[in-house]
């Protein structure tokens, strides 16, 4: 095997190879569903309990803000816009709230729109009940609390959605200041204070979604490519098996509309052509099944991996790996391309040609040389749990080629063909 050919989809269901021009997967398949669940307005991947959070601490704010407008309430001019900014502002998290309890932690575009529309109002009103005071920064408080009250839907919405609502929300502020605060010395710190309150918390909120979700992927990812060290020496992918699944279950569907007489023979050109494509899908399955390892299927089905990692493995000879080793050699992979470095981390894991010699031949077993090539991986920022794990697959040999790490391991397996 001197080529990998990339697979349709990756184990976090992430499409990376023809049919993403041509439709996505199947619709019934496991992928199909994860896609659809990740691609809905909703919460996922335990990021509901960073919404419950968020809701806390707009909830903590906004009785912090009606506290300081009850302080200058002697400033108002006129008290109507303003109460009826706060009420609005309550009774639109209450009710977003009250939804998401109700509905399951799914936001839809409808109740988007109109939490925005609520704090638009809320903005303003504000903005109409300061506007005389001249002084946007002292004097601003519900509009503020807009900025906490995104909060509540930075795990339910797109990043990209949160950022714009977040942009028009510091525009609107800007404006405010420049056209009503006169900006000064005394008044300009005060301003600058009050915008990054009002803009800071959503676009934080972004942040810490994006990363966090990041991670969880990341983790399942691992857990999923770890899977594959108990497969057998030739197996099918982690994702082949649904697919094998789909086909089989239209064969037998077809071979049973032909047997109760619901399909005549001789069958129909259609219905000829499709009992052909099943059975040519079915045999290269089956012929997969013969050739590639569970090396390939670690490597080309994961979203971290199939980024950065190369396999040249001509002789099939990674299945020969016991599990231990196994655990080892994806872990130090692992390990070498996710490491931080100026230039993206690589890696070409090359195997065989297989090597015997006497000391071998008596213990009934051969050594399967590995040769670990990375890129952007200094041989001093390699910390010691990647040696412990290259460790674990065999004796090993590191060195240094274009100023990156480059690993010789000896792998002593048992001999096939005493198998």
């Amino acid at each position: 095997m001197t080529e990998m050919s990339q697979p349709e989809e990756n184990t976090l269901g992430v499409i990376v190879g023809r049919r993403r021009s041509h439709g996505g997967v199947p619709a019934a398949s496991t992928a199909a569903h994860a896609m659809r669940q990740a691609s809905t307005a909703g919460a996922s991947l335990g990021t509901g309990y960073l919404g419950i959070g968020a809701g806390v601490i707009a909830g903590v704010q906004a009785l912090f803000g009606i506290g300081l407008f009850v302080w200058n309430v002697g400033a108002y001019p006129s008290l109507a816009p303003i109460v009826v900014s706060w009420f609005i502002y309550i009774a639109s998290l209450i009710g977003v709230g009250v939804t998401l309890a109700t509905r399951g932690e799914r936001m839809s575009g409808l109740l988007f729109g109109a939490f925005l529309v609520a704090q638009a109002c809320v903005v303003a009103l504000d903005f109409v009940a300061i506007w005389p005071l001249h002084n946007v920064g002292q004097f601003a408080t519900a509009s503020v609390s807009v900025g906490f009250g995104l909060l509540v839907a930075v795990t339910l919405r797109r990043a990209s959605e949160m950022l714009i609502a977040t942009g028009l929300l510091g525009a609107a502020f800007v404006a405010a200041i420049l056209l009503t605060t006169p900006l000064t010395s005394e008044t300009l710190p005060s301003q600058f204070g009050i915008l990054a309150l009002a803009v800071l918390p959503p676009a934080f909120g972004v942040y810490v979604v994006q990363r966090f979700r990041r991670v969880v992927q990341l983790e399942l990812d691992r857990v999923l490519v770890q899977s594959t060290i108990s497969a057998p020496r030739f197996a099918v992918g982690m994702l082949a098996s649904e697919e094998l699944a789909r086909l089989d279950l239209a064969a037998e569907d077809l071979l049973d509309s032909v047997a109760t007489g619901k399909t005549k023979l001789p069958l129909s050109p259609k219905i000829a052509s499709t009992a052909a494509s099943l059975a040519t899908e079915l045999r290269l399955h089956l012929i997969e099944g013969r050739r590639e390892t569970w090396l390939y299927h670690a490597i080309t089905e994961s979203e971290q991996l199939g980024k950065g990692v190369t396999l040249s493995d001509p002789g099939s000879l990674a299945g020969l790996l016991d599990p231990h080793q196994r655990d080892g050699l994806l872990a130090a992979v692992w390990l070498l391309v996710s490491a931080k470095g100026k230039v993206p981390s690589t890696a070409q894991l090359t195997l065989g040609p297989i090597k015997s010699s006497v000391e071998d031949a008596s213990a009934h077993t051969v050594t399967v040389p590995i040769v670990i090539t990375t890129t952007g991986v200094p041989r001093n920022r390699v910390d010691p749990t990647t040696w412990n794990a290259i460790g674990k697959a065999g004796r090993f040999i590191d060195s240094t080629q274009n100023s990156s790490l480059r690993v010789e391991i000896e792998c002593v397996v048992a001999n096939p063909a005493n198998q």
